[in-house]
Parts: structure tokens; C-alpha cells; sequence
């Protein structure tokens, strides 16, 4: 059982810093373009493979649930950024709350890191090496 107690600790600490880089990742421009693809695979997996698991499927979010179920966890949210602010805090928003919150603060940390990452293309193609 100690196992399924140390996986729990890792997704809540692994994804919660995923999160952390989706959002903030693009801040260091060392960062910038692996930020970029962690957006680009979290809203692939949240659309492509969500029209096969529903929209926002995350599978870090699907195997950290399959744990705490082994932990007898029930009544797992469809939303991981909702329970982890449960978890955290001890608030329980509304799922369509944390919905609105979670995507558009990934659009705008995608827009971010897009528009930086092309301006830092453009200006390493200017300078002289």
C-alpha cells in the first residue's frame, strides 16, 4: 500500500508543477520553447484525445485517479485543477468555475509563450552570430 501512497505524492507534486509550467514556463526564455510544447501536448490532449475520453482528458489526471481509487478515494472530480484546490485549500468550487478559470488562463500563457517565442525567432534571426 506504501507504493500507492509514494504515486499519489508524485502526480500531486508532478502535475502540480506541470500546471505551474504550462502557466508561468514561458516567463525564463531558456524555458520558452519547451513551454510551448507542454501547452501545445496539454491542449492535444485535452482536445484530440479528448474526443475520445471526453473534452479535457488528461491521462496524468486519469492515472493519479486510478491510485487514489486503490487508496479507496470515491467521488474523484472530472477536473484535477478542481481537486487539487480542494486538496490544497479545502474549497470546493464549482466544476464550471474551475473549468472557466483552467482554460482561460491556459489560452492566455499559450498566447504568451506563442507571441514570445516567435519574437525571440525573429530576433535570433536578426542578430549577427
Amino acid at each position: 500500500m506504501i507504493i500507492y501512497h509514494i504515486l499519489d505524492w508524485f502526480f500531486t507534486v508532478f502535475h502540480t508543477l506541470l500546471i505551474f509550467f504550462n502557466l508561468l514556463g514561458w516567463i525564463w526564455k531558456p524555458l520558452r520553447k519547451l513551454n510551448l510544447a507542454t501547452l501545445l501536448l496539454t491542449f492535444g490532449s485535452w482536445l484530440i484525445l479528448g474526443i475520445f475520453y471526453g473534452i479535457g482528458y488528461c491521462p496524468f489526471t486519469d492515472w493519479h485517479w486510478s491510485v487514489l481509487r486503490e487508496l479507496g478515494e470515491t467521488g474523484l472530480p472530472h477536473s484535477y485543477p478542481r481537486y487539487l484546490i480542494n486538496r490544497v485549500t479545502g474549497i470546493n468550487l464549482a466544476p464550471l468555475t474551475v473549468d472557466i478559470i483552467t482554460a482561460t488562463s491556459a489560452g492566455i500563457a499559450f498566447i504568451i509563450s506563442l507571441f514570445l517565442n516567435i519574437r525571440d525567432y525573429i530576433n535570433d534571426k536578426k542578430s549577427p552570430k
